[in-house]
Parts: C-alpha cells; structure tokens; sequence
C-alpha cells in the first residue's frame, strides 16, 4: 500500500494535529480540507467568547505529545508570559493557527490546505477519490475523516417548524443567541453541561439581564479544578464492568482527594473501555456517564465560581427535569416538563429555547452530507452504542460489511465508540500522534508519554 499522500476531511483540532504530525514524521503529502473560512480552530476555539476558558491547565495543552512544553512556549513568545493555569480559549485557538501556519511554511509545499466541502469518497484501485461539492476531485492513497463533533439532536418533543422564528436556536454556535432578548425574557437551556455553562457565559457577556433556566434529566453541573490535588497512581486497573469501576472511585475518593481518584485512571480509562462488554458499555452510559462527565470534564475555578454567582442571584436556574413538549404562544414558546422526582407537569413561558444538550455522533440521525452518503454507500457504519464512528483499535474505519478499511480513517471525538476518551486535548493529541506515525511508518518515534 502506498503511502504518498494522505488527505484529510476536516482542519479543525483532530485534523490539524493529524496534518502537524505527518509532517513532523517526515510523512507522506498531506492535503487538510476544511469548509470552513478558518483552519485549526474547530468549533471549541473559533466559536469561543473572550470569558470562556480552557477545562485543561495551560501546562497540559501542549499540541505535541513529544513536547509538553510547547504551548507554555508559545504563550512566552506571543503573549509575553505564561498564563498559570487557564488560558482563554480564543488564545489556544491563536496557537493552534499558528503551529499550522509554521508547519505549511516549512513543509516545502508537502502540506496543503484547501478550503472545500468534501462531500463523497470513491474507493478505487488507485486510490482514494474525493469529491467536492465545487465539483473538483483530490486523489489520495489514504482519506482521514476529522470530522469533529456533531451539532446536537433536536431532543423529543420540540418540533422546531412549529415554533416562532428566532425562538429556537438548534446549534447553540450557528446563531447569535443573545439576539432580540428583552430584560424580562427567560431562556431556557437544554442540558447543564459544560456547552450549558459556555451558553451562560456567553447571555452574560451580552449583556442579557433577564433569567436563564437550565433542565436536563439529572440537572448536574461540572464540577470544578482545585489547586494542590496529589498526583497519585493506581496500583492496578479496576475490573471493566460499570458497578466495578463506580466501586473502584468511591473507594479511592475515600481515601484521596476524590479529583485524584479520578484522574489517576486516566492511563486507564481506554483499555477499561475497550475490555467492557457491549452490555456493559450501555450499562455505563445509562447510569455512569452524566456523573463521569462532570467529575472529569471539570471547570477553571473562576468559570465555576461564575457560575455559582449567577446561581445564587436567581440570574441562573438549574433543574433537573424531562422535557414534555414545547407549542407556540405568540412570539415565546410555552414549555411544559416533568421535574425529576415529581409527578406534576409544570410550565414555562421562554423566549428562546437553546439547545444544550452536547455533541451527538449517532450516524443514522446525522445530515452531514459526508458522513450521510459513505453511510449509505456502506463505507461506514455506526458504532454499536451510536455514539460515533466505528473504528477499530487502529482507527480504521469499519465498513458495514464488518471490513476494516486501511485506506479510510477518523480520528477525534467520533471515534468515541472505540476508545470513549477522546473528546479531551491529551487523548486527541495522542491518537493523531498515532496514526501520524503509522502512515509515515515511523511507529520507532516515540512521545506517548502524555
């Protein structure tokens, strides 16, 4: 199998570390194709406000597992200082453009960028075909799907067609969500996320001084980052079921800090994915998942103690609730849910309801017009939980006929279903590193270290 050129779907964070590294490798060509005006950034730093931060201390976000003080470098050189601790998002974004930008300059025209919509992939003897939806083709030996996170579902009971215009915003990212609120308005958030917490700060900094109510099935927030957590390490994996991993952290959060309980099973956490069984998985995502998020998915500690200011002004209300159904009334919505626990249904008259609900990779729901046509050609499928792509161990895709394709790959948060840690910048960083590696056959290099 030849390895002369490599193109890859998508320049957000997945695909510019994928692209940064096979040029580090001394790798194969590579042509990163983004839709978008801007490259590197993705929607996490080129969607991002001033006041949102990054949920990773700034000595941890190298972009290179081989060099973990890059990041902290950069920010001497650009920024004139390290930042200890959280650096703003939009800056995070500023290095990642700027890493790219240094490996294109430097690449001696073995890395392109191309903005274009890449809408199908044709499979044939000589290669890999890309086709753009300017009717234009890239040939490849090798495709890398980066594809990034999806836009949320439209949860039951909300049929956005019927609702007023403006008053239902589907992607919290694609429109100004602050437009058109009077002082007196309500708007309702769903989910209680970290995406929750980024709406907030968002209506805050624009100046929205109404109220904002935030449901979901649990009503649990991220937790908070805290100075001075020990660095401990386990002495073994728990046994990968869902009731043998919660045991494993009570017990450990009993006896350590319980941050540090969670964090030292992050060397952990994807071989305890990959050994649980099918049922177990679900068992975890039904029951474990909402308190897994928020426990390691946490906030800077300025951003959470916001976020208890707003809470303890009335500003913000965080419930935990179902959803029943969402009807028209006048230029609002008139909302009606269930609160947990409860067995009344309760109403609420909102001007604006913003989905918050998180990323969603369940490829039988999705509209991307990519993902939708290798799916119905049978070059991809859905992993079994319907959380992403399904990739083997090597983040080869998985075609419907069970086959597993060295020509076509993903890498980044839709490969969830095969690793589950992979939506933060260390694990990402880590799989890039990898497949880098393979397609350059460099797999002697090291720096997995991270």
């Amino acid at each position: 199998m030849r390895h002369d050129h490599v193109a890859i779907i998508g320049g957000g964070f997945s695909g510019t570390l994928l692209a940064v590294n096979l040029l580090r490798h001394d790798g194969p060509r590579a042509t990163l194709i983004e839709r978008r005006p801007h490259t590197a950034r993705g929607v996490a730093y080129a969607a991002a406000h001033p006041d949102h931060l990054l949920n990773v201390r700034a000595d941890n976000m190298s972009a290179l597992p081989d060099d973990p003080g890059h990041f902290a470098r950069w920010l001497e050189t650009a920024h004139g200082g390290r930042i200890k601790g959280f650096a703003p998002r939009l800056v995070y974004g500023d290095y990642l453009d700027a890493l790219l930008a240094e490996t294109v300059a430097g690449s001696a025209g073995r890395l392109r960028v191309v903005q274009a919509e890449a809408i199908d992939i044709d499979p044939r003897d000589d290669g890999m075909h890309v086709a753009l939806a300017d009717g234009g083709t890239i040939a490849a030996d090798h495709v890398v799907l980066a594809p990034g996170n999806l836009p949320p579902h439209t949860p039951a009971g909300i049929d956005p067609a019927s609702l007023p215009a403006g008053s239902y915003a589907a992607d919290p990212w694609s429109a100004d969500i602050a437009a058109d609120l009077a002082p007196d308005d309500v708007v309702l958030v769903l989910g209680t996320g970290l995406t929750m917490v980024d709406i907030a700060l968002f209506l805050d900094a624009r100046g929205f001084r109404g109220r904002v109510v935030a449901l979901s099935r649990r009503g649990l927030l991220p937790r908070s980052h805290a100075d001075g957590v020990p660095k401990t390490q386990r002495a073994e994996r728990p046994e990968p079921t869902a009731i043998a991993l919660l045991q494993a952290l009570r017990a450990r959060a009993g006896e350590i800090e319980w941050r540090a309980a969670v964090d030292e099973l992050r060397p952990y956490t994807q071989s305890i994915w990959r050994a649980m069984a099918l049922s177990e998985q679900r068992r975890f995502l039904r029951h474990l998942r909402a308190w897994w998020d928020v426990h390691r998915h946490r906030l800077a500690p300025s951003v959470w103690q916001r976020i208890e200011e707003m809470r303890d002004a009335g500003w913000l209300d965080v419930g935990a609730a179902k959803l029943i159904d969402a009807q028209p009334d006048g230029s609002h919505v008139r909302v009606r849910y269930r609160p947990r626990h409860g067995e009344t249904i309760e109403t609420l008259r909102v001007r604006r309801i913003v989905n918050g609900t998180g990323p969603q990779g369940d490829l039988t729901a999705t509209q991307e017009p990519l993902l939708r046509a290798l799916t119905d050609r049978g070059l991809l499928r859905s992993d079994r939980l319907r959380i992403g792509i399904d990739v083997d161990q090597d983040s080869q895709t998985i075609a419907a006929d069970g086959s597993a394709s060295d020509r076509l790959l993903a890498v980044g948060p839709m490969t969830r279903g095969a690793f589950w840690e992979i939506v933060a910048v260390p694990d990402i960083r880590r799989q890039a590193w990898s497949v880098a590696r393979r397609l350059s056959n460099a797999q002697w290099v090291g720096g997995e270290g991270l």
